[in-house]
C-alpha cells in the first residue's frame, strides 16, 4: 500500500517537519480506507469516459474526501494512468500531490466565500489548462458560499466548458442549495470502521519506527470516531509524547482519559448500590488527572455499552472500553438490567448537558452517579407496572372476594411512597381499576387490588375501586354513595358546596377511605335504545360511569337531547363556561363517546355547547339582554362556584377583586368589579 509523498522520512522539501496527516495521505485510489465504494465509482467513470461534469463529496471531517478529490484530479490528468489509476512519478501528479499544479485549483470555500470570488473564477474559467487535459476547480467546504455566490456559480456549474470539472467537498450538504445538489454527482463518505483504523496506524507505527502497544492503538482507533485523520493527528501527538515504547496509560494520560478499570470500578458501585464507593472511585480518577469532562464521555459511552449488551446486540463493538472487556460488561449488563440502564443514561446525559452551562461541574457529575446508585426499586417498580397493567396478581386473592373480581398484589411498606407516585401515572393505561389502600400500622403492608370491572382502556374517567382492608378487625360501615344530581340542579351556588373529587382526596389524605366493600362482580346491563326519548336517561348513566372530578364538572348541564342521529348535544348554562370547557376536551369526550357507545350498542358522537340564555331565580331561563342595554352588577367572589370552592380549600378571604383587561367575555355579562 502507498504511503504517500515523502513517506519514508519525516522531512519535507523545505526541512521542515511534516505531519503524519500530510505524509501518509492517500495518494490512490486503492489507498483511501473505509471508502471502496467511493473508489470504485470513480474508478469505473474514467475507463469508461463517463467523467460527470461537477461532484460533491459529502461526510464527516477526516474520512478522505479532498483526497479522493485529488487522486480524481491526477487520474484525469495523468499521462500515465493505467486503467483509471495515477501513476504518482510523474510532474504533475506530484504537482497535484503536494497543491502546486496550475491546472489543479483547490480554493477554500469558507475563506472564499462571496461573489467577487466567484466573479473571478467564472472570468477564469473558460481560459484553458496549461498543460492538462482537464482544469479541476476543487472547492472545500463549500457550504461556506453566500447565496449571491451560489446564485453567481449555477450557470457555470450547469453548463461548463468541456475541459473544465468541479469537485465539491462539504461536511454539511444540508445547506447546500437543491439548484446546486441537482446538478452534482453526489458520493457520501462513511465514517470509518474502527478495525480498519487500527490497521492503517500499525502501518504507520512500523513505518516510523516506534513500539506501540494494541492497546494504546485500540484506545487512539476508538477515540477518533470514525475519522482517519484525527486518528492520525493524535498518534502524531502520541509519538511525540512517548518514550521507546508507547502504552495505554500513556494515551490516558495525554487525553485525560480514565482507564477501562476505572470505568468499572464506577460501574461495580452502581451495581452495588454504593454511592461512597461511586464516589470514591470518581475522586480517585480526578486525582490521576483525569478530566472532568472526559470522563463524563467515558462513563455515558460505558452506559451505552452495558445498554447494547442488555439489549442483545453481542456483535456491536464497544466504544468505552477494549474488547477484552466485552465479557465483564456482559456479566454486569445482566445483573443491572436494560430498565436500569436506560435511567441511568438519561439521567447522566441530562447531567452533561447541564455541566455546559454551569462552573460546578464536578458537584452535578457527583449528583448523577449518586442518584444512579440509588435506584434501588426501579426494577420492583417496573414489575409493579406490568402486572398492575396486565391485571396479574402476585398474592393470594383475598377471602371472601371472588376470582374473577379482584387480586391483591402485597408490598412492603418501604415502598409505599414510590407506589403513590406510580399510580396515578397509570390512571390512564391499566385496563383493569385498581386502588392502594393502606393497612393498619401493625401489618407494615400496602395492598393494590385491581376490581374486576373493566371501564374504557385509557381513560381519565375511571373510577378506583377502593379494596378491603387486610386488617380483621372490625371497621365502621362506608358511607352510601349520594346519588347523582340531576341535569338542572345548579351546583356551587353557595360557598359550601365542595365538588366531590376534592372532597374525596381530603377524605382519603385523613384515612377515611380506607375501609370501604369491595366492589361486587359486574353484572350485564341491557342496552339504552339510543332515541331523542332517552336523552335524559343516557345521560343521567354516562354520569354514573364517570368519576368525581369529571361527574363534577359534568352534571352542571341543563339538558341533553339528541338532534341527529348517533349524536348527543350536552347543553351548558351560560355561567358554567368553566365546566363546559372542561368536558369539552379531547381527553374527556372521547371516554364518554367510548362508554356512551357501549351503553348503547351504537357509535355516539358527543357534542358540548353553551347555551346563550341565563336561568332567573324562578329556575326559568331568559334570554341575556345585551350587554350595553343592561346595568352592570357587583361581582361577588362566593357566588362564584370555583372561586368559593377554593376558598374553602385553603381557608381564604377576598381582598382585591380587579378587572382583568380585554375580558370581553365577563364585560358580556355586565359584570362590574
Amino acid at each position: 500500500m502507498s504511503t504517500g509523498t515523502g513517506s519514508t522520512g519525516t522531512s519535507s522539501a523545505a526541512g521542515g517537519y511534516t505531519v503524519l496527516a500530510r505524509r501518509y495521505r492517500p495518494q490512490a485510489f486503492a489507498d483511501v480506507v473505509g471508502q471502496e465504494h467511493v473508489a470504485q465509482a470513480l474508478r469505473n467513470a474514467i475507463r469508461s469516459n463517463r467523467v460527470a461534469h461537477a461532484y460533491l463529496f459529502t461526510g464527516a471531517r477526516g474520512v478522505g474526501k479532498t483526497s479522493t478529490a485529488r487522486i480524481l484530479a491526477k487520474a484525469l490528468n495523468c499521462p500515465n494512468a493505467v486503467d483509471g489509476d495515477p501513476c504518482n512519478e510523474c510532474e504533475i501528479c506530484r504537482g497535484i500531490s503536494v497543491g502546486q499544479d496550475v491546472d489543479v485549483l483547490e480554493i477554500d470555500g469558507a475563506s472564499n466565500r462571496g461573489i467577487d470570488d466567484i466573479r473571478q473564477l467564472r472570468a477564469n474559467v473558460n481560459v484553458r489548462s496549461m498543460r492538462t487535459r482537464f482544469k479541476i476547480y476543487i472547492i472545500d467546504e463549500v457550504h461556506m458560499l453566500t447565496k449571491e455566490a451560489f446564485n453567481a456559480l449555477l450557470k457555470t456549474l450547469e453548463e461548463p466548458p468541456p475541459n473544465v470539472k468541479f469537485v465539491f467537498c462539504t461536511t454539511e450538504p444540508n445547506k447546500v442549495p437543491d439548484t446546486i445538489l441537482s446538478r452534482c454527482q453526489r458520493f457520501d463518505f462513511g465514517t470509518i470502521e474502527t478495525f480498519n483504523i487500527r490497521l492503517r496506524l500499525r502501518q504507520i507505527a512500523e513505518s516510523e519506527g516506534v513500539t506501540v502497544d494494541d492497546d494504546a492503538i485500540e484506545l487512539v482507533a476508538r477515540r477518533a470516531a470514525g475519522s482517519m485523520r484525527d486518528s492520525q493527528s493524535i498518534f502524531d501527538q502520541l509519538l511525540a509524547f512517548g518514550e521507546d515504547r508507547i502504552g495505554a496509560a500513556d494515551v490516558h494520560r495525554l487525553l485525560g482519559t480514565a482507564s477501562d478499570e476505572r470505568l468499572i470500578a464506577v460501574a461495580a458501585a452502581w451495581l452495588n448500590r454504593s454511592p461512597a464507593a461511586a464516589i470514591d472511585a470518581l475522586h480517585a480518577a480526578l486525582e490521576s488527572g483525569v478530566q472532568l469532562g472526559e470522563l463524563t464521555d467515558q462513563m455515558l459511552s460505558y452506559l451505552r455499552d452495558l445498554m447494547v449488551l442488555a439489549a442483545g446486540a453481542e456483535h456491536v463493538d464497544l466504544l468505552a472500553v477494549a474488547p477484552g472487556s466485552r465479557d465483564t460488561l456482559t456479566v454486569q449488563a445482566k445483573q443491572w438490567g436494560l430498565h436500569a440502564i436506560v435511567a441511568a443514561m438519561q439521567i447522566l446525559s441530562e447531567t452533561k448537558f447541564r455541566m455546559q452551562r454551569t462552573t460546578c461541574g464536578r458537584a452535578l457529575v457527583e449528583l448523577a452517579i449518586v442518584r444512579i446508585s440509588l435506584q434501588e426499586n426501579l426494577t420492583s417498580l417496573d414489575g409493579l407496572i406490568e402486572r398492575l397493567r396486565s391485571g396479574e396478581a402476585s398474592a393470594p386473592i383475598p377471602s371472601g372476594q371472588p376470582a374473577s373480581s379482584a387480586a391483591a398484589v402485597s408490598l412492603t411498606a418501604e415502598k409505599k411512597n414510590d407506589l403513590n407516585h406510580v399510580l396515578p401515572e397509570l390512571t390512564g393505561t391499566v385496563t383493569t381499576s385498581a386502588a392502594v389502600t393502606a393497612a393498619p400500622a401493625s401489618s407494615g403492608s400496602v395492598t393494590a387490588v385491581p376490581a374486576g370491572s373493566v371501564p374504557i382502556t385509557g381513560s381519565p374517567l375511571r373510577e378506583h375501586q377502593e379494596a378491603p382492608s387486610q386488617d380483621s378487625s372490625p371497621q365502621p360501615a362506608p358511607p352510601q354513595s349520594q346519588p347523582p344530581r340531576s341535569m338542572t340542579e345548579p351546583v356551587g351556588e353557595d360557598s359550601d358546596d365542595m365538588p366531590e373529587g376534592v372532597f374525596n382526596s381530603l377524605r382519603e389524605e385523613a384515612g377515611a377511605g380506607s375501609d370501604t366493600a369491595a366492589p361486587s362482580p359486574p353484572t350485564e346491563a341491557p342496552l339504552l335504545e339510543f332515541k331523542p326519548d332517552n336523552a335524559t336517561v343516557i345521560w343521567t348513566q354516562l354520569l354514573q360511569e364517570m368519576s368525581d372530578i369529571v361527574r363534577s364538572h359534568a352534571r352542571t348541564a341543563s339538558h341533553a337531547a339528541i338532534s341527529m342521529p348517533n349524536r348527543l348535544d350536552v347543553v351548558f348554562p351560560a355561567k358554567y363556561t368553566l365546566a363546559r370547557r372542561y368536558c369539552e376536551r379531547s381527553d374527556v369526550i372521547g371516554p364518554l363517546e367510548q362508554i356512551a357507545a357501549r351503553l348503547t350498542g351504537v357509535p355516539v358522537r358527543i357534542t358540548v355547547s353553551q347555551s346563550d340564555k341565563q336561568e332567573s331565580a324562578s329556575g326559568q331561563t331568559q334570554e341575556r339582554p345585551a350587554a350595553q342595554n343592561t346595568r352592570r352588577r357587583v361581582y361577588r367572589p362566593e357566588e362564584d362556584e370555583f372561586v368559593s370552592t377554593v376558598m374553602n380549600l385553603f381557608s381564604a378571604q377576598v381582598v382585591n377583586v380587579a378587572p382583568i383587561a380585554g375580558d370581553a367575555g365577563r364585560t358580556a355579562e355586565g359584570m362590574e368589579h
